[in-house]
């Protein structure tokens, strides 16, 4: 990955966005970062700096929210105290930009005849080993399994989990009444489930079996059910629902698995630990870039070449997001949210804002060109 650095005026279409509506997003990685230890690096190789320089950043953001009338300063206050940089992997400027949402479903507490289709929480017997533990060059790589005759496994896939492999260790959190609802809450990580009564429960991912996730798309495209420029998470969700005899078989062929915890407030929850705030909160690759930055993203909206350009701030992570170049968009939750996400494969570059007062230490650092 290479940054440039540039200004202000060379990102295109800055003027024209409502940056306020970002401030929240952004206000929130504060309150993340000044929990954190002054010398504990942000990003990658503490790319972003430390939080110490953010706390700067963020004790000044809080003055200026306290102190302006006017919130389309907050556009001015950015210029004063950040520094754009375009992010290249290599000499390619240009990613690819997808959508994700938060999934509604209907459920319950209880299970009978209508909602027999559960939500479970981490099994006691799934174990998680970051494997940077034992070597630092193993970093980011993680095994999820389970101990057989002292030696760790896999951990079951999905067809001997809905097999009934969790049975009888009340490990349910809530019941769903369509299948389908529920593994397309698997492949989005989070959602609100609305019970009979009319309340909503919201539940955020807490863990996974471990097995490589698998677009079944891909699966559609190569049998030839559906083109491959029809595919979206509607065309998908369409054909499963219309083709019951056959969709489970397809679900199954994703054998990753997601385990799930009630969330209690705001939500959903991203990787840093705090609520993503829709359209505004990206998901990006943390092996690249930092969490918790604001990012200036130039793309086009879903299906369409209409320019979507606007403050982003970096605050999740997904198992499919790779690459320097790469990003999920956050649209909120529902149906409206489903019909942005489930078209958008665009596309596009993005700038990564940092305190101006890291332009120095960057630049002898050799981490950027001007």
């Amino acid at each position: 990955m290479t940054l440039t650095q540039v200004s202000f005026s060379d990102l295109p279409g800055w003027q024209d966005d409502r940056v306020i509506e970002a401030f929240p997003a952004l206000s929130k990685s504060c309150q993340r970062y000044v929990r954190w230890p002054d010398d504990k690096g942000v990003g990658p190789d503490s790319l972003a700096g430390t939080a110490a320089d953010w706390k700067v950043v963020c004790n000044s953001l809080t003055g200026f929210m306290e102190r302006s009338e006017n919130h389309k300063d907050f556009g001015i206050w950015l210029e004063e105290n950040f520094t754009p940089y375009q992010v290249k992997n290599n000499e390619n400027q240009e990613g690819l930009f997808t959508g994700y949402y938060e999934a509604e479903l209907k459920g319950s507490l209880v299970p009978d005849e209508t909602y027999k289709y559960p939500l479970y929480d981490v099994p006691k017997d799934l174990i998680t080993v970051r494997l940077s533990d034992f070597d630092e060059k193993l970093k980011g790589t993680t095994l999820v399994g389970q101990l057989k005759n002292n030696r760790l496994v896999p951990y079951h896939e999905r067809t001997e989990i809905e097999s009934g492999a969790l049975n009888d260790q009340g490990l349910e959190v809530i019941w769903s009444d369509d299948p389908v609802d529920v593994f397309f809450l698997h492949v989005q990580g989070s959602g609100r489930v609305k019970l009979p009564d009319g309340e909503v429960v919201r539940v955020g991912y807490a863990g996974n079996n471990g097995h490589k996730f698998y677009a079944i798309g891909r699966a559609l495209i190569d049998e030839e059910i559906i083109p491959r420029d029809k595919v979206s998470m509607q065309a998908i969700r369409t054909w499963l629902r219309e083709n019951p005899e056959r969709a489970n078989e397809i679900m199954q062929r994703n054998k990753r698995f997601i385990f799930f915890r009630e969330i209690k407030g705001e939500g959903p929850i991203g990787a840093m630990g705090i609520a993503l705030t829709p359209a505004r909160s990206l998901a990006v690759d943390p092996r690249h870039m930092p969490l918790g930055v604001p990012l200036w993203l130039d793309t086009t909206w879903p299906g369409t070449q209409k320019p979507l350009q606007r403050l982003m701030v970096a605050q999740d992570t997904g198992s499919a997001i790779r690459g320097p170049v790469r990003g999920d968009f956050f649209w909120g939750p529902g149906e409206p949210a489903l019909a942005q996400a489930g078209k958008m494969k665009q596309k596009g570059r993005y700038y990564l804002l940092l305190p101006k007062i890291l332009a120095k230490t960057l630049a002898q650092n050799d981490q950027v060109s001007g």
